[in-house]
């Protein structure tokens, strides 16, 4: 499924990290839209499809029950609220093992990490897939991430870049003062 102009949040693209150091390392990232996005229905039907493919009959009242307990991939963002750009929105949480292509507006060129252009608060399209879990570690609907594609900028969250502006120009000053 692609998500379009979406806002990109915690991405983990470049370098599998641990989550608090536990468990294997993987790619991951959230995915920030408005609960009002026509992309939304999509997404929804996109689940229970894929809830109705593993559990049959009893998928509707599995659903009931794994929203309930925050266990699908589509999570309310006023319970992360604290952090920026989640109060009012929805998100798509998302993994893979295996790094995803991230590309520039042109559908063509690799991005880097070094490009510096895909960033925490920038809106990008995704490439998405949502997978049924049903084992030892417990029932959930997930999301896997392929491909980013950089669509625009926006205001970096948190951590983002720094001014140049973060310190005064003292080569002037320390010359007088003999401290150079």
């Amino acid at each position: 499924m692609r998500l379009t102009n979406v806002r990109l949040a915690f991405p983990v693209l470049f370098e599998a990290k641990t989550v608090n150091g536990e468990g294997k390392p993987a790619f991951s990232a959230a995915f920030l839209m408005d609960a009002a996005d026509p992309q939304i229905e999509a997404i929804n039907a996109e689940i229970e499809r894929v809830a109705t493919e593993k559990w049959g009959a009893k998928a509707p009242t599995m659903l009931k029950t794994l929203r309930a307990t925050d266990k699908v991939a589509l999570h309310d963002g006023d319970l992360k609220s604290q952090y920026d750009g989640y109060a009012g929105n929805l998100y798509i949480s998302a993994r893979n093992k295996v790094r995803p292509q991230i590309l520039d507006r042109d559908a063509k060129t690799e991005l880097t990490e070094a490009d510096g252009k895909v960033y925490a608060g920038c809106y990008v399209n995704a490439i998405v897939d949502f997978w049924a879990q049903d084992n030892n570690y417990g029932k959930r609907i997930n999301a896997t991430f392929y491909k980013v594609q950089f669509f625009q900028d926006g205001d970096a969250f948190a951590g983002g870049g720094m001014s140049d502006e973060e310190f005064d120009d003292l080569a002037v000053g320390a010359e007088a003062e003999g401290l150079v």
